[in-house]
């Protein structure tokens, strides 16, 4: 029997660095489009695209946050038992290591609008690869694809 190797490419420990968890959300439209988010000027990764979402804050769950952030960001009304988690990435940054749960979202009430300074667009799955996101979110365009 040989000896374990370590898979080549794997995640860095910890190292001090802060765990933070954010929830993120592919809604899905009627035609099977997902909704993306441009990062705006003066966030960090600003002009990427991404799942909206945000930080889960402390006492909350990651629906509860999602819910909060889609009226928050978008201006729409959703509830946690509209939510599907369907994966999750798990990424370290230079400064911490970021833990986000993906949700599938299909029903909403109101037009989503940008609230906070975003730029919206709706994307066909097999698009999304086209639009550079932030490393986190870069694994979860296969899987996503895979399932719709």
């Amino acid at each position: 029997m040989d000896a374990f190797e370590p898979c080549p490419g794997g995640q860095p420990p910890l190292a001090g660095r802060k765990l933070v968890l954010v929830a993120a959300v592919a809604m899905i439209d009627i035609d099977g489009r997902v909704l993306i988010a441009q990062r705006p000027e003066g966030k960090s990764m600003a002009g990427l695209w991404e799942f909206p979402g945000g930080k889960v804050d402390p006492g909350e769950t990651p629906e509860e946050a999602l819910v909060r952030e889609l009226r928050e960001e978008l201006g729409v009304e959703t509830t946690g038992s509209c939510l599907a988690p369907i994966a999750f990435a798990s990424h370290g940054y230079e400064n911490f290591h970021l833990l986000m749960p993906l949700y599938a979202c299909r029903k909403w009430h109101g037009a989503p609008r940008p609230r906070e300074g975003q730029t919206l667009k709706w994307v066909e799955v097999r698009a999304l690869a086209e639009h550079p996101m932030p490393p986190a979110d870069i694994p979860l365009i296969a899987q996503l694809r895979d399932l719709l």
